[in-house]
């Protein structure tokens, strides 16, 4: 078997030699297996492309690719995966907050059968607020997209080659990796671990990358945006209609005044409803033309035998 390890860098040529060292230790050296190293250059601004260029002349399992600017981490796994030649694609960050002793364990996994294999957090060792944005996030998208999403989510994860193989098919801009895995269904294992924090330099995942992650994950897989612009159109609707219709009883069978503004009010909430229903049917209608656009696959077909992997 062969295995490839993507690492995507933007910006971080400083830990390139320290990752590489912490590989070779505690994964290549140890390999009973073929492995390729592949560092994906994400438009980084500084020297990290030389780092990069420097350790794949010391090693001949190392490759270099660099994209012409940042198009962000989702398209340079992609590239990596494309790159890749191995019969199973590990994917990990370049800051060593994940520990490299999972790789040998997620091999294992895959040797028994499974397709993806997700390092899941146990805990974090990370400020307040990241860990907050992260159970908030993976919260919402365990209730609201999909539920196979592990609690404490995921960043690394190994994949076997037909599961890279429909990734690439997918071809999605604005997308989730990591939902496109959850999504395609494959037999999955899990791997846990405690994220560790960050030892050196500043993360390049900005409050603004994780509000585009947030609208990428539901806006490409989940209609609840448009499920919750109806319902509060019903809502709407439905408490203007009921008050117009009691004050024009109380204002036709009764000697009590009604304002002709509150009147109004009500019969303008009725109709700011109505064209919140109006919206999200619309909505609806555009769900189903982008979903027939993408190239997702109709289904995806399973190995029925469930043996080992050598």
């Amino acid at each position: 078997m062969k295995l490839s390890i993507i690492v995507p860098v933007y910006e971080d040529g400083n830990f390139l030699e320290t990752l590489y060292k912490d590989l070779y230790q505690k994964v290549f050296a140890k390999a009973d297996f073929e492995y390729e190293l592949i560092f994906v250059n994400d438009g980084s601004s500084d020297d990290t492309l030389d780092h990069m260029i420097r350790l794949k002349e010391r090693d001949p399992h190392i490759k270099v690719c660099s994209l012409s600017r940042n198009f962000g981490s989702h398209a340079a796994v992609l590239c990596g995966i494309a790159t890749s030649t191995g019969d199973c694609i590990c994917i990990k960050n370049a800051d060593l907050q994940e520990p490299s002793e999972l790789i040998p364990d997620m091999v294992g996994k895959w040797r028994e059968g499974n397709d993806v294999i997700l390092a899941v957090r146990q805990q974090r060792e990370e400020s307040r607020q990241q860990i907050f944005f992260a159970n908030f996030y993976y919260k919402l998208v365990r209730g609201l997209i999909n539920d196979r999403m592990p609690k404490n989510g995921f960043d690394i994860f190994l994949i076997d080659r037909k599961a890279a193989d429909v990734l690439l098919k997918l071809d999605e801009r604005n997308s989730s990796i990591g939902m496109q895995i959850l999504w395609s269904g494959f037999r999955t294992a899990y791997v846990p671990y405690i994220r560790s924090e960050r030892k050196e330099g500043i993360s390049k995942w900005t409050l603004k990358k994780k509000l585009r992650l947030v609208m990428d994950t539901f806006f490409s897989f989940s209609t609840a945006p448009v499920k919750l612009l109806s319902s509060i159109g019903f809502l709407l609707a439905g408490c203007g209609g009921a008050a117009d219709v009691i004050l024009l009883i109380i204002k036709l069978f009764t000697d009590r005044s009604i304002s002709g503004m509150l009147l109004g009010f009500f019969f303008l909430l009725l109709c700011f409803g109505l064209l919140l229903i109006a919206d999200g049917i619309l909505g609806e209608y555009l769900w189903r033309i982008l979903d027939a656009s993408r190239n997702r696959p109709v289904y995806i077909q399973e190995d029925i035998e469930k043996g080992g992997r050598d």
